[in-house]
C-alpha cells in the first residue's frame, strides 16, 4: 500500500474493498454450490453467463435465459433457493455475468 493509499484509508476507514464480487468456481453444478456456500452472507461473487448456460440452459447461447427459455431460468431460480445456498441472483447481460449474492442465515 502506498503512501496515498494510507492516508486515503485513514479518512475512509470503511471504504469497501477495490477488489469487487469474486469470480466463483463453475466447472459444474456442485463446484458452483461450494462456491456459493463459501461466500459469507451479503457478499457476491460471478459466474460468466457461457457456464451458466452449460449449467442450467437447454438452450444455446444466442437464447439462453431469454424469454423463451423458462426451463434454463426454472432451473437456476431452483438452484440458487436450495437451502444450502440461501442465495439470490441478477443477470447482468451486459457484462456477461450472473451475480450470486448470499442472504443471511436463517439459523
Amino acid at each position: 500500500m502506498g503512501i496515498l493509499d494510507s492516508v486515503k484509508s485513514f479518512f475512509n476507514p470503511d471504504l469497501p474493498d477495490a477488489a469487487g464480487p469474486r469470480r466463483l468456481s463453475a466447472t459444474s453444478a456442485s463446484e458452483l454450490s461450494a462456491s456459493i456456500k463459501g461466500l459469507p452472507p451479503g457478499e457476491r461473487g460471478w459466474i460468466p453467463l457461457p457456464e451458466a448456460r452449460r449449467l442450467f440452459s437447454p438452450m444455446d447461447d444466442q437464447y439462453a435465459f431469454g424469454e423463451l427459455d423458462d426451463q434454463g431460468k426454472a432451473n437456476l431460480s431452483a438452484f440458487a433457493a436450495r437451502s444450502e445456498h440461501r442465495a439470490s441472483f441478477n443477470f447482468m447481460p451486459v457484462e456477461g455475468r450472473i451475480y450470486f449474492t448470499r442472504t443471511e442465515s436463517r439459523e
